[in-house]
């Protein structure tokens, strides 16, 4: 079945948003001011936000790419979840910006995975307008079972992670990195590809 007019317009914008939001994020890396090595290895945590994010829209990407292939047709259901899918990733760059100019403090740490909280809720509801629909003979019970646990898991993680990262920043912005690392592939356990 050919995807319709209007669901390529939607994967269209989508990638446009996601191609803006990467262009966003790199314009906030700055040179250090003195041209030496050790000035551009104090700038560590602007670094490290960066790579961080740049992965986790990477990720993001993948699957939502994923998910979206799975539409079938364009719905304003569709449509109004994959705007707020979009919106929840675009305040991404904000988070990663202050993130690294306030050298990973609690609070900007907190907002970070408060934002990833959103990214996955909003997931979880492209996950419902385009899976949960399927047959099941494309799409087996125990796949979506899998997608279910995974997406709700890592919400709650999101969720502990931001109140974590309020005494301890460092270790709330590694649960969110061990949250994205099931991502890695987007396809849910036990899925054909």
């Amino acid at each position: 079945m050919l995807p319709s007019a209007g669901l390529e317009r939607l994967n269209a914008f989508s990638d446009g948003v996601f191609a803006v939001l990467i262009t966003v994020l790199v314009l906030e890396l700055r040179p250090p001011e003195i041209p030496t090595f050790v000035a551009l290895l104090a700038l560590w945590p602007t670094w490290l936000s960066y790579g961080v994010s740049y992965l986790f829209i990477a990720i993001v990407w993948a699957n939502h790419h994923h998910l979206l292939r799975h539409a079938t047709e364009m719905t304003a259901r569709l449509m109004w979840h994959n705007f707020a899918h979009l919106f929840s990733v675009s305040l991404l760059p904000l988070a990663t910006a202050w993130m690294a100019v306030s050298e990973l403090s609690p609070q900007p740490v907190a907002f970070y995975a408060g934002v990833f909280f959103l990214v996955n809720l909003t997931y979880i509801f492209l996950i419902r307008e385009l899976i949960e629909p399927m047959p099941v003979e494309v799409i087996p019970l125990n796949v979506r079972k899998a997608m279910r646990i995974r997406s709700i898991a890592t919400l709650c993680l999101f969720g502990l992670a931001a109140l974590v990262a309020l005494k301890y920043p460092i270790i709330g912005l590694a649960i969110c990195c061990c949250c994205l690392a099931v991502y890695l592939r987007p396809e849910a356990p036990g899925a054909r590809n």
